[in-house]
């Protein structure tokens, strides 16, 4: 109930800023300028609500080329609408609709289900029919929710040529449930949320009861129900189709995390671009939606203006893959993902560590939402003293001191060998920059789950950590903390169980850091 009302009351706040920052005004002001309200009949006849957006002085021609904005998890029709007005001055006509199940649209909410993706490709047909716009350049954008659905449309409609997927998902089961652990805080704000804007779907309600209750028999169906949600699984169709796609997101999104992006967007074919930059779910962007200068928004215009309108503005010349330091704040430029951490350095983690469960150790990945927009504004992410963690319920390993600069770019893994007391349990990984004084700030964590274990016999353990980048200082260590409980997922160490683990001398365990190519 705790995590349900902060649920509520994060979009409540996000709802009353946008109303009285400027989103509400912007609707009244544009009004004479080519704003109208209208209803859309989307899959089986439902209701969508949106808003039409038509550059000045197209009464009468026809020929504009057409973006389609499905709206964000729980916020109204008007979320766009400033950056709908700045793309409608570059010469787009714009449809931006509140997807089904939300607010006054009709229908309840599939999560990105075949009703939601039917729906795009019926907006897009009623643009066509009914406003000035070109059925040859016809684009998808969105944030977050409708991140995702623009590019599941992408995959189901071949008159997409362009998609600018922002703070979405590639990957739904990898997001909300990597190394088979429910991220707790993140369900629970998505299902606050949807409670609180929409009307969930009996199956919806029934995937949230399975998710949060643990039960393994559901697992496949949850897996299955999510797969069928997941751009990843219709990776082919999107290459056939051969949209051009832009994916950007942040480091420390906790809804979405970084690295499921990575594996669908080294999948793609045809023009692709990756963006990288600090902040939490949709926070990188966020101030684009208030009319505020933003870099996120800025490169959808170009991507659009380039693929959509033709427009030679050097876009496609660049480094596909651009990564903005959580550290610097300067952009880097890569050919392709590999390129980002280019060398690769080992952390030895020798010996033999064992720790008991169930209690956090202090050692933990923060707040959704505010941790990462702390370190995003001031660099501050969360922190633990690492010589004060208390050994009885946290494995440590440090680094030497570094004598220059570590530049952590890309995915750190773990390998490690684990003996457990029971057969199911959890544990925690997480990378500190440690300074002088032993103050660690977090650089990167993972959950992992398992189940079906023999007790007492060693398994194997590879897991690969959040996608970052982050600078070490000179004269700092990095260390892997490893403990079995974090407020930001679901544990499953039954009462009393202990964890070791081990650096058999045949399989070493490490954790192996990338790093930027000096």
């Amino acid at each position: 109930m705790a995590l349900r009302t902060t649920a509520v009351g994060v979009v409540s706040a996000t709802l009353i800023a946008g109303t009285t920052l400027g989103l509400a005004p912007a609707a009244q002001a544009s009004t004479t300028a080519g704003v109208r309200f209208v209803d859309i009949a989307g899959d089986g006849g439902t209701i969508l609500k949106a808003n039409v957006i038509t550059p000045a002085g197209a009464a009468g021609t026809r020929g504009f080329p057409l973006i389609v904005l499905p709206t964000s998890w729980g916020l109204p029709q008007v979320e766009y609408l400033t950056q709908a007005q700045k793309l409608a001055n570059s010469g787009y006509l714009v449809v931006s609709y509140n997807v089904r199940g939300f607010w006054q649209s009709g229908g309840e909410i599939e999560v990105a289900g075949p009703p939601d993706v039917a729906d795009a490709s019926k907006v897009i047909d009623w643009a066509l029919a009914n406003t000035p716009a070109d059925a040859q350049t016809v684009g998808m954008a969105g944030m977050s929710y409708g991140a995702g659905i623009s590019l599941l449309a992408a995959a189901h409609d071949k008159r997409i040529k362009a998609v600018a997927a922002l703070s979405g998902w590639a990957d739904l089961i990898d997001s909300i449930y990597s190394g088979r652990t429910q991220h707790a805080q993140a369900a629970a704000l998505l299902d606050g949320a949807g409670t609180l804007t929409g009307r969930p779907s009996a199956e919806l309600q029934q995937v949230f009861k399975d998710f949060f209750s643990s039960n393994l028999s559901k697992e496949p169906d949850l897996i299955a129900w999510g797969k069928k949600r997941s751009p990843q699984t219709y990776v082919d169709q999107i290459n056939a189709n051969g949209a051009a796609i832009m994916l950007a997101n942040g480091w420390g999104d906790t809804i979405f995390p970084p690295n499921q992006y990575v594996k669908f967007y080294e999948e793609l074919t045809g023009p692709k671009r990756l963006e990288y930059r600090p902040g939490d779910h949709a926070t990188a962007e966020v101030t684009g939606l208030f009319g505020l200068p933003n870099d996120v928004w800025t490169d959808t215009g170009r991507w659009f203006d380039h693929y959509l309108r033709g427009e030679d503005n050097g876009i496609d010349r660049e480094q596909p893959v651009q990564l903005k330091s959580r550290s610097t704040g300067g952009y880097e430029g890569y050919p392709d993902w590999k390129s980002v951490g280019a060398t690769r350095k080992k952390i030895a983690l020798a010996g033999s560590t064992t720790i008991r469960a169930n209690v956090d150790s202090g050692a933990n990945g923060g707040v959704i939402f505010l941790s990462s927009i702390l370190d995003q504004i001031a660099q501050l992410p969360p922190m633990a003293s690492i010589p004060l963690l208390p050994r009885r319920w946290a494995a440590v390993w440090q680094s030497e001191k570094y004598a220059s600069a570590q530049q952590v770019r890309g995915t750190a893994k773990l390998h490690t060998t684990v003996t457990a007391t029971k057969e199911s349990g959890t544990l925690v990984a997480y990378l500190y920059d440690v300074g002088p004084l032993g103050l660690g700030k977090l650089v990167s964590n993972a959950p992992y789950t398992f189940h079906g274990q023999t007790p007492g016999k060693p398994f194997g353990v590879d897991l690969e950590l959040f996608s970052t980048a982050y600078d070490v200082p000179a004269g700092h260590r990095l260390a892997l903390v490893v403990d079995t409980v974090d407020p930001l997922y679901i544990e499953h160490n039954p009462s009393g169980a202990q964890l070791t683990f081990s650096s058999p001398e045949h399989d070493p365990s490490y954790v192996s850091v990338p790093l930027r190519k000096q």
